[in-house]
């Protein structure tokens, strides 16, 4: 049975591999073309456009695993089933169920990888990417470092340890210089948020720096006047997406003790969580597709509408995401809602098959 196991698990992760290829192609010619619209401005040209596009690889490697999963097994298990090699097994005795545990277990070693590459490849990936552009964008007075983004205002100069999506920033330090460049004030706030053209800072830490020493004063709230506008700092924005799941959790605990959202973040939680089950269920989901009565459907049609519905479940599970976000769902629910009705459908549909 070990060879049987193989031989059915070289299938599936044979055409997994083969379609991850072909998805990539496609997904990061994508990518790369939305990112000619930043060609040109600041340091940012095209050989660092095709880097940034290298560097997001693993991430959509990481993201598109389900899918490649589903349409690699209808193309290995295809195969087989158009040679008739899947008849001739179940003729030989061996059941649908022991076909079945073989085909999982060879998507249990494809989550495996999606596990590995989203908590140890991704984070790190992201993060190189992120810097090269920002960087890249931001021309010569910005650098971005391990603990945050700097960047020069006027005389002064600006750190900024996190930017969240849609352009609140946490943690903000500002070094505010005299016109003999000497340092004379610095405020630090934990967030700010732009509005009508200025920056509200909040829970602010100030001292000044005299001859007579330093003063140092707390305010809830102040107002920050800059030239720092959030379409500069939007390429350096944390995206839920580049981080891992454990980098998640923690970042969620520092977001919600620091009384800031985190809604956004625990969706795509609870989304990498519920990957590596979706991996499996997508194998799973496509052996209805492969066993079905060969007399009465056509293996390429079956193989075709198990496309169609790989394509429409990563649709669906995107826009389930959305609404989830803009209505305040469970994010739990919200993660794992469309995985578990395609479960069901490919639990209806192989009970159905005799």
């Amino acid at each position: 049975m070990k060879i049987l196991d193989f031989y059915i698990g070289k299938a599936v992760i044979g055409g997994a591999i083969l379609v991850m290829c072909v998805l990539l192609s496609l997904f990061a010619f994508i990518e790369f073309i939305s990112e000619l619209d930043n060609v040109g401005r600041g340091d940012y040209g095209a050989w660092e456009a095709t880097r940034y596009v290298l560097l997001s690889v693993p991430r959509l490697t990481y993201e598109l695993m389900p899918l490649a999963a589903l349409i690699g097994s209808l193309i290995g298990l295809g195969v087989l089933a158009g040679s008739n090699e899947l008849v001739i097994m179940r003729a030989s005795g061996v059941s649908l169920a022991r076909i079945s545990w073989a085909a999982i277990k060879a998507g249990l070693l494809l989550v495996i990888f999606a596990i590995w590459v989203g908590e140890w490849v991704v984070a790190d990936a992201e993060q190189s990417a992120t810097t090269l552009r920002s960087t890249a964008l931001a021309g010569k007075d910005s650098l971005r470092t391990g603990d945050g983004f700097w960047t020069r205002d006027k005389r002064d100069f600006v750190k900024v340890r996190n930017v969240l999506p849609g352009g609140d920033l946490v943690d903000v330090h500002i070094y505010e210089f005299d016109a003999a460049h000497a340092l004379w004030r610095v405020s630090s706030a934990k967030s700010a948020t732009y509005d009508n053209g200025e920056w509200r800072l909040r829970k602010v830490s100030r001292s000044v720096i005299s001859p007579e020493g330093v003063s140092i004063e707390r305010l809830p709230k102040l107002t920050w006047r800059s030239q720092l506008k959030p379409d500069l700092l939007d390429v350096i924005a944390i995206k839920p997406d580049s981080l891992s799941a454990s980098g998640l959790y923690r970042y969620i605990r520092y977001l919600r003790a620091n009384g800031l959202s985190s809604g956004r973040y625990e969706l795509e939680f609870w989304t990498k969580i519920a990957l590596p089950f979706a991996t499996c269920v997508m194998v799973f989901a496509a052996l209805p597709f492969v066993f079905g009565p060969l007399r009465s459907v056509g293996v390429g049609q079956r193989m075709l509408i198990g496309v169609l519905v790989g394509i429409g479940f990563y649709l669906f599970n995107q826009m389930v995401s959305y609404v989830g976000l803009v209505y305040d769902f469970n994010p739990l629910l919200s993660a794992v809602l469309p995985t578990l009705l395609l479960l069901a459908g490919a639990i209806f549909m192989m009970r159905r098959i005799h």
